[in-house]
């Protein structure tokens, strides 16, 4: 949205379309409605190749119903996106495409490249994903979020720009951000931990809430945003009359105020995420997921708590665990100095230029096409 907000300033009359698969949809005509309404949302068939960081090859294979049958059917929805991806590009024939490197992004590149549309790729994690690996082959221009050494790109039309996000993501002076809490319903006085799973929610992390929110309420008042999968399953097991938990399943606009308004912000460890929190300046809890592929969030958590600023828990640990969340947030409290070290060791990862330098990129590929 950041990057699209920044090409409609360069040219009103811009058209633009936002696609993305089925799963997501729900969430991505909430978060466009906010934007601009015009933008239509439309969904690709697409498909994942299922393969686990801490998972041996010859165990995965081992679990057919899981990954091995479910790769297999992807196979063939990629097939069937690459066709309605085709089909809708040569009725629509834009100038430039700009994918982000999720799966849903694969099928759309495949036609791109067949009818020669320019395809700007932008890859947020330090460790290239396979989608955009493959897409750089038949990039026109790549844009990276982290510096080009952690990149096998092509360095002649790659540019490390840092990772867009909308400018409502700034620090807060302490005084609105305890108008803030006041205003999301919450006691301003008291610490807030705002904890979010990403836009389809963590189980892990929901089930940890839920296991120790007592303790954890205790200490601080906790806003839960548990993704839209999980959300009746934490309604029947946590209160909904206690003024100091708020329970959420997804939220679509809003999200600068709620994490700048936290005192602690407990999250997964995907790239974007990041950046709004250290661009928020606000203290955060990394809690990545080491199954994804290429080990990626573990590397992104990795890069950060080198420098002092985050701290992280292993999600297998906190499984097993769920007390180490509220002996950690129970420590940072008690210790406000190590608080604001994070907050300005984070704050230093920031680039405010990101999603203007996007779209410069992106600008530029189009008006070159046209």
């Amino acid at each position: 949205m950041a990057v699209l907000r920044e090409l409609k300033q360069r040219d009103s009359s811009i058209e633009l379309r936002f696609w993305c698969d089925r799963k997501f949809a729900p969430q991505a005509r909430g978060i466009m409605s906010h934007f601009d309404e015009s933008i239509p949302v439309e969904t690709i068939l697409s498909g994942k190749f299922r393969r686990y960081h801490n998972l041996p090859v010859w165990r995965q294979l081992l679990r057919p119903v899981s990954i091995v049958l479910p790769n297999i059917r992807d196979a063939f929805l990629i097939i069937c996106g690459f066709v309605q991806s085709l089909v809708k590009l040569l009725i629509w024939r834009p100038d430039v495409i700009f994918t982000k490197g999720g799966f849903v992004c694969l099928p759309v590149g495949f036609a791109a490249k067949l009818l020669k549309i320019p395809l700007v790729i932008h890859d947020s994690d330090a460790h290239p994903g396979l989608t955009n690996r493959v897409l750089a082959k038949w990039a026109t221009r790549i844009a990276t979020g982290a510096p080009l050494k952690h990149y096998p790109y092509n360095k002649s039309i790659s540019k490390y720009v840092g990772i867009p996000i909308n400018n409502e993501f700034s620090p807060l002076d302490p005084e609105t951000r305890m108008k803030l809490k006041a205003e999301l319903g919450f006691d301003p006085k008291r610490p807030l931990v705002v904890v979010t799973g990403g836009g389809l929610g963590a189980r892990r992390i929901n089930d940890a809430i839920a296991k120790r929110l007592d303790a954890l309420l205790n200490i601080t008042s906790v806003l839960l945003i548990s993704g839209n999968a999980q959300y009746d399953e934490m309604r029947a097991v946590t209160s909904e009359t206690d003024p100091r938990f708020q329970l959420h399943a997804f939220v679509s606009s809003g999200m600068a105020s709620m994490l700048g308004a936290a005192d602690v912000v407990v999250t997964r460890a995907g790239a974007t995420t990041i950046l709004e929190l250290a661009a928020l300046a606000r203290p955060t809890i990394l809690i990545p997921n080491g199954y994804l592929t290429g080990g990626h969030q573990l590397k992104n958590a990795a890069a950060y708590a080198e420098d002092g600023a985050v701290e992280v828990i292993d999600e297998h640990e906190l499984d097993a665990n769920p007390q180490l969340l509220v002996d950690l947030l129970t420590s940072l409290f008690a210790n406000p100095a190590r608080l604001r070290q994070m907050s300005k060791a984070f704050h230093e990862f920031a680039k405010p230029h990101a999603a203007s330098d996007m779209a410069d990129i992106i600008y530029e590929a189009a008006v070159k096409q046209a």
